[in-house]
């Protein structure tokens, strides 16, 4: 996923209200951008990070800039949560994540379970149906290791639930977590942040869930799935 202008950078002065950032731009301009996360952003949002912002011409947005990446020891931090979806749905169609290539047709943000939405749903004629959820991963509290969530979620918790819905089904479901940092190298559940998540994803893997932990190369022009990550 190619960003659609070059990004600007700055320093980020705060985070505050979840999805707002006060930025000051490299000429010296004091800008508030959007923040797209709604997690805690535990290890990141830290105050003087090197951040890059994305400035939108849409006269309709209240806000023009929106934040996309900070600089975290020498490594690039994709923190938009809006683009996860498109990320994975770009590999799945490149044939990047091997289990899911191969499927006739892609839809994304497809109605299912009990009034949600599938991330992405890929369907064929003789493999049936794959339901796909994806997750942002951005914390790193120990080096190398990639954590999910950042915060309490029993929203992300009832999406496990739901997954292992469709596969009593009897279609395929698959969690993906896109660990949007170049700087992991294995992956684990936060359980001291929800217990009650790290609860579920265990139910949920023993109902037949499949999970896929993968890692993004972040630069200031596209952010695309490049590696395979285990699950500690």
């Amino acid at each position: 996923m190619r960003f659609s202008a070059p990004l600007v950078p700055g320093r980020l002065v705060k985070r505050y209200k979840r999805f707002l950032a006060d930025v000051v731009l490299d000429d010296g301009e004091s800008v508030t951008a959007h923040c797209a996360n709604s997690g805690s952003m535990l290890s990141l949002a830290r105050p003087g990070a090197r951040v890059w912002l994305l400035e939108s011409d849409d006269p309709k947005r209240k806000l023009a800039w929106s934040w996309k990446l900070e600089e975290v020891d020498g490594s690039l931090v994709c923190i938009d949560t809006g683009h996860p979806n498109a990320i994975v749905a770009e590999a799945i169609g490149a044939g990047v994540i091997p289990s899911l290539a191969g499927y006739e047709g892609l839809r994304r943000e497809v109605k299912y379970g009990r009034n949600s939405r599938i991330d992405i749903l890929l369907e064929d004629e003789s493999r049936g149906r794959a339901y796909v959820e994806v997750k942002n991963v951005t914390l790193m509290r120990a080096p190398g290791l990639a954590e999910f969530p950042d915060a309490v979620t029993s929203r992300g918790a009832k999406h496990l639930d739901e997954l292992a819905d469709m596969v009593a089904e009897g279609h395929r479901a698959v969690m993906v977590y896109l660990v949007n940092r170049p700087d992991c190298h294995s992956f684990s559940l936060a359980a001291d942040i929800d217990p009650a998540y790290a609860k579920g994803f265990e139910a949920a893997r023993a109902r037949g869930v499949e999970i896929e932990v993968w890692a993004t190369r972040v630069s200031r022009d596209e952010v695309v799935v490049e590696r395979r990550i285990e699950v500690g």
